[in-house]
């Protein structure tokens, strides 16, 4: 994980990476909001609705996450957190946690608002079943492409990804869900917006092997070998990087080393606050901002 971001342009000079493991205050912040939310309030939440679907008894854990979630963004007063839209009831949530804690304790957490993905970013769809977002969470690993997937497998990802039984290449998200997801995927791999994607993509090529027949420009199934060939592209740079920063695992752990202590101090701070606030003993000891120790293999 901490390789896939510094390949993809995170700095660790202006960001913080940690390891949420090494800073426990969030899991206490975690357990003060998760006194004052609600059992009816995080069943609210369509994501936990739609893990606890069918089961027979709900584990704790379900409804602890995004408790949890809410910490980790209120532990560092975050004021803009990115998300696509389909998290916005989970920042609904921070705000009802905030909002709870400063009523009956007094002003401590700012109101964090939804930064939202825009553009295509926030429009990508699961490759099986575009009615679904895509995530690298799904238990279908063809349903997305993964930073580390070697180009055999993105090809064979890409070309098997589900559209419809109509060949010519528009940009329809409600009725063309499958094929709107290749056109939206191939913009954001070259930075064209879909309408430039599907003009190129309908336009006449005249001389073309593939399109000799009928020149009309790539069908469905010869724009996936087009998608697939921006996706290698577009990865390759990055796994390469990725390849680098592996070699020098000492250098990861020393990076996340660092971002944990620099997460420590400022969740010692906030957490604090939040002990003064709510009548807790305040926390005095220094080592306490120092990041836990742990012993891991990246």
């Amino acid at each position: 994980m901490t390789a896939s971001l510094l390949a993809c342009g995170i700095d660790p000079e202006r960001c913080t990476l940690f390891l949420q493991s090494q800073v426990p205050e969030h899991a206490e912040l975690s357990w003060i909001l998760g006194c004052l939310l609600t059992t009816a309030r995080l069943q609210h939440l369509p994501t936990l609705k739609d893990k606890t679907a069918g089961m027979k008894e709900t584990p704790l854990g379900l409804y602890l996450y995004p408790v949890l979630q809410s910490a980790d963004v209120l532990l560092y007063k975050a004021t803009q957190v990115p998300v696509g839209k389909d998290q916005l009831p989970h920042i609904f949530l921070v705000q009802d946690a905030a909002e709870l804690f400063n009523k009956r304790f007094g002003l401590v957490f700012p109101r964090p608002e939804a930064l939202l993905v825009s553009g295509e970013a926030g429009r990508l769809r699961h490759l099986r079943d575009p009615t679904k977002k895509m995530s690298k969470s799904s238990d279908d690993p063809r349903s997305y492409v993964a930073l580390d997937d070697p180009p055999e497998a993105v090809r064979k990802k890409i070309k098997r990804a589900i559209t419809d039984c109509t060949s010519k290449v528009t940009f329809e998200p409600e009725s063309r869900p499958g094929v709107a997801n290749l056109v939206a995927l191939h913009s954001l791999l070259t930075g064209l917006s879909p309408e430039e994607v599907t003009a190129i993509v309908t336009s006449p090529i005249k001389g073309s092997i593939l399109c000799a027949c009928k020149q009309t420009g790539l069908d469905t199934g010869q724009f996936k070998l087009m998608v697939a060939d921006a996706a290698v592209s577009f990865l390759e740079p990055i796994q390469q990087r990725m390849q680098e920063h592996m070699s020098d695992r000492a250098r990861l752990w020393n990076i996340l080393e660092e971002g944990s202590r620099r997460a420590r101090q400022i969740a010692v701070r906030t957490l604090d606050e939040v002990h003064r606030a709510s009548g807790m003993a305040p926390i005095h000891v220094k080592d306490s901002e120092k990041p836990v120790a742990q012993s891991a293999s990246c």
